[in-house]
Protein backbone atom coordinates (compact mmCIF):
# COMPACT_ATOMS: atom_id res chain seq x y z
CA UNK A 1 0.00 0.00 0.00
CA UNK A 2 3.05 2.50 0.95
CA UNK A 3 4.67 2.05 -2.81
CA UNK A 4 1.18 2.88 -4.17
CA UNK A 5 1.07 5.72 -2.49
CA UNK A 6 3.98 7.22 -3.09
CA UNK A 7 3.42 6.86 -6.97
CA UNK A 8 0.15 8.86 -7.18
CA UNK A 9 0.02 11.78 -8.85
CA UNK A 10 -0.74 15.37 -7.06
CA UNK A 11 -2.30 17.56 -9.50
CA UNK A 12 -3.25 21.06 -9.18
CA UNK A 13 -7.10 20.71 -8.64
CA UNK A 14 -8.80 24.10 -10.04
CA UNK A 15 -12.43 24.56 -8.72
CA UNK A 16 -15.10 26.41 -11.07
CA UNK A 17 -18.02 27.79 -9.51
CA UNK A 18 -20.42 28.96 -12.97
CA UNK A 19 -23.50 28.04 -14.76
CA UNK A 20 -24.18 25.30 -17.36
CA UNK A 21 -24.13 25.60 -20.89
CA UNK A 22 -25.38 22.28 -23.03
CA UNK A 23 -23.62 23.06 -26.07
CA UNK A 24 -20.34 22.63 -24.04
CA UNK A 25 -18.18 26.22 -25.47
CA UNK A 26 -18.85 27.76 -22.14
CA UNK A 27 -19.81 28.04 -18.93
CA UNK A 28 -18.73 25.35 -16.41
CA UNK A 29 -18.32 22.66 -19.56
CA UNK A 30 -15.73 24.76 -20.68
CA UNK A 31 -13.54 25.28 -17.75
CA UNK A 32 -13.54 21.52 -17.07
CA UNK A 33 -12.57 21.31 -21.11
CA UNK A 34 -9.70 23.70 -19.99
CA UNK A 35 -9.00 22.60 -16.14
CA UNK A 36 -7.99 19.15 -18.02
CA UNK A 37 -6.43 20.78 -21.26
CA UNK A 38 -4.00 22.56 -19.06
CA UNK A 39 -2.72 19.37 -16.67
CA UNK A 40 -5.05 20.82 -13.61
CA UNK A 41 -7.72 18.26 -12.25
CA UNK A 42 -11.42 19.99 -12.65
CA UNK A 43 -13.78 20.17 -10.27
CA UNK A 44 -17.35 22.03 -10.55
CA UNK A 45 -20.13 23.67 -7.83
CA UNK A 46 -23.02 24.68 -10.85
CA UNK A 47 -24.86 28.30 -9.90
CA UNK A 48 -27.34 28.25 -12.59
CA UNK A 49 -28.97 25.66 -15.58
CA UNK A 50 -28.99 27.53 -19.01
CA UNK A 51 -30.97 26.58 -22.40
CA UNK A 52 -28.66 27.77 -24.86
CA UNK A 53 -26.58 27.25 -27.94
CA UNK A 54 -24.04 28.63 -29.82
CA UNK A 55 -27.20 30.69 -31.43
CA UNK A 56 -27.96 32.02 -27.73
CA UNK A 57 -29.74 31.98 -24.20
CA UNK A 58 -33.67 30.97 -24.75
CA UNK A 59 -33.57 30.14 -20.50
CA UNK A 60 -31.62 30.41 -16.81
CA UNK A 61 -33.04 28.13 -13.90
CA UNK A 62 -31.29 29.83 -11.08
CA UNK A 63 -29.36 27.27 -8.17
CA UNK A 64 -30.57 28.55 -4.51
CA UNK A 65 -27.92 29.92 -2.58
CA UNK A 66 -28.05 27.39 -0.05
CA UNK A 67 -27.73 24.84 -1.98
CA UNK A 68 -24.30 26.40 -4.23
CA UNK A 69 -23.31 26.58 -0.27
CA UNK A 70 -23.61 23.07 0.81
CA UNK A 71 -21.89 22.08 -2.81
CA UNK A 72 -19.15 24.22 -2.33
CA UNK A 73 -19.00 23.16 1.61
CA UNK A 74 -18.97 19.48 1.28
CA UNK A 75 -16.50 19.90 -1.59
CA UNK A 76 -13.39 21.38 0.17
CA UNK A 77 -14.42 19.31 3.57
CA UNK A 78 -13.14 16.83 1.29
CA UNK A 79 -10.93 18.22 -1.52
CA UNK A 80 -8.23 20.08 -1.82
CA UNK A 81 -8.10 23.43 -3.38
CA UNK A 82 -5.33 24.83 -5.58
CA UNK A 83 -7.16 27.47 -7.82
CA UNK A 84 -10.75 29.13 -8.28
CA UNK A 85 -12.28 30.31 -11.10
CA UNK A 86 -15.84 32.18 -10.67
CA UNK A 87 -18.07 32.47 -13.94
CA UNK A 88 -21.99 33.15 -13.58
CA UNK A 89 -23.32 34.37 -10.83
CA UNK A 90 -26.37 35.82 -11.93
CA UNK A 91 -28.12 37.38 -8.60
CA UNK A 92 -26.67 38.65 -5.64
CA UNK A 93 -28.11 36.23 -3.45
CA UNK A 94 -25.37 33.50 -5.39
CA UNK A 95 -22.74 36.45 -5.45
CA UNK A 96 -22.70 37.08 -1.78
CA UNK A 97 -23.07 33.21 -0.80
CA UNK A 98 -19.79 33.15 -3.09
CA UNK A 99 -18.14 36.20 -1.26
CA UNK A 100 -18.98 34.24 2.14
CA UNK A 101 -17.02 31.39 0.89
CA UNK A 102 -14.27 33.14 0.02
CA UNK A 103 -13.92 34.89 2.77
CA UNK A 104 -14.39 31.45 4.95
CA UNK A 105 -12.08 29.71 2.62
CA UNK A 106 -9.31 32.25 0.90
CA UNK A 107 -7.36 30.88 -1.77
CA UNK A 108 -3.99 32.11 -3.25
CA UNK A 109 -5.59 31.63 -6.52
CA UNK A 110 -8.84 33.36 -7.18
CA UNK A 111 -10.02 34.02 -11.05
CA UNK A 112 -13.28 36.11 -11.00
CA UNK A 113 -14.70 36.43 -14.77
CA UNK A 114 -17.69 38.90 -14.29
CA UNK A 115 -20.04 37.40 -16.58
CA UNK A 116 -22.33 40.01 -17.71
CA UNK A 117 -23.51 39.63 -20.97
CA UNK A 118 -22.88 36.21 -22.94
CA UNK A 119 -21.59 36.16 -26.41
CA UNK A 120 -25.10 36.00 -28.18
CA UNK A 121 -25.61 39.26 -26.02
CA UNK A 122 -28.09 37.82 -23.64
CA UNK A 123 -28.01 38.99 -20.29
CA UNK A 124 -26.63 36.47 -17.43
CA UNK A 125 -26.29 38.96 -14.73
CA UNK A 126 -29.23 40.89 -12.63
CA UNK A 127 -28.69 44.69 -12.91
CA UNK A 128 -29.21 44.76 -9.34
CA UNK A 129 -26.37 41.89 -8.96
CA UNK A 130 -23.91 44.28 -10.08
CA UNK A 131 -22.98 45.47 -6.33
CA UNK A 132 -22.68 42.60 -4.86
CA UNK A 133 -20.00 41.82 -7.88
CA UNK A 134 -18.35 45.01 -6.93
CA UNK A 135 -18.15 43.28 -3.32
CA UNK A 136 -16.21 40.15 -4.64
CA UNK A 137 -12.86 42.29 -6.41
CA UNK A 138 -11.58 42.25 -2.81
CA UNK A 139 -11.48 38.66 -2.42
CA UNK A 140 -10.16 37.56 -6.25
CA UNK A 141 -6.56 37.19 -6.51
CA UNK A 142 -7.31 38.86 -10.47
CA UNK A 143 -10.52 39.96 -12.08
CA UNK A 144 -11.00 39.67 -16.11
CA UNK A 145 -13.93 42.24 -17.37
CA UNK A 146 -14.24 42.38 -21.10
CA UNK A 147 -14.92 46.29 -22.27
CA UNK A 148 -18.27 46.40 -21.17
CA UNK A 149 -18.07 44.51 -17.90
CA UNK A 150 -15.62 46.98 -16.84
CA UNK A 151 -17.25 49.88 -18.03
CA UNK A 152 -20.57 48.47 -16.24
CA UNK A 153 -18.71 48.44 -13.12
CA UNK A 154 -17.71 51.50 -12.87
CA UNK A 155 -20.55 53.05 -13.73
CA UNK A 156 -18.55 54.70 -16.84
CA UNK A 157 -18.35 54.48 -21.00
CA UNK A 158 -16.84 51.84 -22.43
CA UNK A 159 -12.73 52.45 -23.09
CA UNK A 160 -12.66 53.05 -26.69
CA UNK A 161 -8.25 52.49 -26.96
CA UNK A 162 -5.37 50.71 -24.68
CA UNK A 163 -4.77 53.93 -23.07
CA UNK A 164 -8.78 54.28 -21.53
CA UNK A 165 -8.59 50.36 -20.98
CA UNK A 166 -5.16 51.04 -18.51
CA UNK A 167 -7.03 54.04 -17.50
CA UNK A 168 -9.81 51.66 -15.92
CA UNK A 169 -8.01 48.69 -14.82
CA UNK A 170 -6.44 51.46 -12.66
CA UNK A 171 -10.04 52.51 -11.91
CA UNK A 172 -11.06 49.28 -10.72
CA UNK A 173 -7.92 48.98 -8.43
CA UNK A 174 -9.05 51.81 -6.76
CA UNK A 175 -12.50 49.76 -6.48
CA UNK A 176 -10.89 46.65 -4.29
CA UNK A 177 -9.54 44.67 -7.09
CA UNK A 178 -5.42 43.93 -6.77
CA UNK A 179 -5.05 42.57 -10.30
CA UNK A 180 -6.93 43.29 -13.33
CA UNK A 181 -7.00 41.72 -16.87
CA UNK A 182 -9.08 43.71 -19.25
CA UNK A 183 -9.86 42.37 -22.48
CA UNK A 184 -9.88 44.15 -25.41
CA UNK A 185 -11.08 41.70 -28.35
CA UNK A 186 -14.10 44.41 -29.12
CA UNK A 187 -12.06 47.04 -29.25
CA UNK A 188 -12.35 48.52 -33.31
CA UNK A 189 -10.11 48.76 -35.94
CA UNK A 190 -7.26 46.82 -34.27
CA UNK A 191 -5.06 43.97 -35.96
CA UNK A 192 -4.68 42.79 -32.58
CA UNK A 193 -6.35 41.35 -29.48
CA UNK A 194 -5.15 43.30 -27.12
CA UNK A 195 -5.52 43.07 -23.37
CA UNK A 196 -4.02 45.15 -20.62
CA UNK A 197 -2.83 43.48 -17.20
CA UNK A 198 -2.40 46.11 -14.44
CA UNK A 199 -1.68 45.60 -10.81
CA UNK A 200 -0.02 47.80 -8.36
CA UNK A 201 3.48 46.91 -9.22
CA UNK A 202 2.97 46.88 -13.04
CA UNK A 203 1.37 47.41 -16.35
CA UNK A 204 1.79 45.29 -19.22
CA UNK A 205 -0.30 45.13 -22.95
CA UNK A 206 -0.48 41.88 -24.16
CA UNK A 207 -1.38 41.45 -27.84
CA UNK A 208 -1.79 38.25 -30.06
CA UNK A 209 -2.95 38.70 -33.48
CA UNK A 210 -6.50 38.88 -34.19
CA UNK A 211 -8.26 36.13 -35.77
CA UNK A 212 -11.08 36.77 -37.76
CA UNK A 213 -13.62 33.00 -37.23
CA UNK A 214 -16.94 32.62 -36.21
CA UNK A 215 -16.02 30.34 -33.35
CA UNK A 216 -15.66 32.69 -30.42
CA UNK A 217 -18.30 30.69 -27.90
CA UNK A 218 -16.96 30.78 -24.28
CA UNK A 219 -13.99 32.72 -25.02
CA UNK A 220 -14.15 34.20 -21.72
CA UNK A 221 -15.07 31.09 -19.90
CA UNK A 222 -11.97 29.81 -21.53
CA UNK A 223 -9.26 32.22 -21.10
CA UNK A 224 -9.89 32.85 -16.88
CA UNK A 225 -10.40 29.37 -16.69
CA UNK A 226 -6.91 28.72 -18.58
CA UNK A 227 -5.08 31.33 -16.03
CA UNK A 228 -6.51 29.49 -13.25
CA UNK A 229 -5.11 26.22 -14.42
CA UNK A 230 -1.91 27.50 -14.95
CA UNK A 231 -1.37 29.88 -12.08
CA UNK A 232 -0.16 26.92 -9.66
CA UNK A 233 2.26 25.79 -12.64
CA UNK A 234 3.84 29.03 -13.26
CA UNK A 235 5.82 31.42 -11.46
CA UNK A 236 4.16 34.65 -11.55
CA UNK A 237 0.65 35.95 -12.34
CA UNK A 238 1.69 37.50 -15.48
CA UNK A 239 2.96 34.54 -17.11
CA UNK A 240 0.20 32.57 -16.54
CA UNK A 241 -1.91 35.12 -18.17
CA UNK A 242 0.54 35.33 -21.22
CA UNK A 243 0.36 31.76 -21.41
CA UNK A 244 -2.94 31.51 -21.13
CA UNK A 245 -3.92 34.14 -23.74
CA UNK A 246 -1.43 32.08 -26.76
CA UNK A 247 -3.13 29.12 -25.36
CA UNK A 248 -6.72 30.52 -26.43
CA UNK A 249 -5.37 32.17 -29.03
CA UNK A 250 -4.25 28.57 -30.41
CA UNK A 251 -7.75 27.25 -29.45
CA UNK A 252 -9.59 30.10 -31.52
CA UNK A 253 -7.29 29.50 -34.51
CA UNK A 254 -7.75 25.53 -34.21
CA UNK A 255 -11.39 25.43 -33.94
CA UNK A 256 -12.08 26.08 -37.40
CA UNK A 257 -11.73 22.15 -37.74
CA UNK A 258 -14.46 21.76 -35.33
CA UNK A 259 -18.14 21.81 -37.04
CA UNK A 260 -20.28 22.67 -33.80
CA UNK A 261 -23.66 24.60 -34.25
CA UNK A 262 -24.71 27.01 -36.54
CA UNK A 263 -23.97 30.18 -34.73
CA UNK A 264 -20.87 31.30 -32.58
CA UNK A 265 -19.09 27.84 -32.84
CA UNK A 266 -16.78 27.18 -29.79
CA UNK A 267 -13.10 27.29 -29.54
CA UNK A 268 -10.98 24.04 -29.76
CA UNK A 269 -9.85 23.82 -26.04
CA UNK A 270 -7.65 19.82 -26.83
CA UNK A 271 -6.36 21.36 -30.06
CA UNK A 272 -2.60 20.26 -28.33
CA UNK A 273 -4.16 16.77 -27.33
CA UNK A 274 -6.62 15.72 -30.45
CA UNK A 275 -4.86 14.41 -33.91
CA UNK A 276 -5.59 15.59 -37.10
CA UNK A 277 -8.67 14.80 -37.90
CA UNK A 278 -8.80 12.65 -41.22
CA UNK A 279 -10.51 12.30 -44.57
CA UNK A 280 -13.45 10.33 -44.79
Amino acid sequence: MNGVKQNLRRPPVALTIAGSDPSGGAGIQADLKTFSALGAYGTSVITALTAQNTQGVTGIHLVPADFVTQQLDTLVADVRIDAVKIGMLATRDLADAVAAFLREYPSEVVVLDPVMVATSGDRLLAQDAVEAIRRLLPLASLITPNLDEAADLLRVDRAGDVNGMLEQGRQLLSLGAVRVLIKGGHLPETSDAIDVFVSAELEQVLSTPRITTMNTHGTGCTLSSAIAALRPQRGSWLEAVTDAKHWLSDAIAAAQVLDVGQGHGPVHHFHRLWAPPTAR
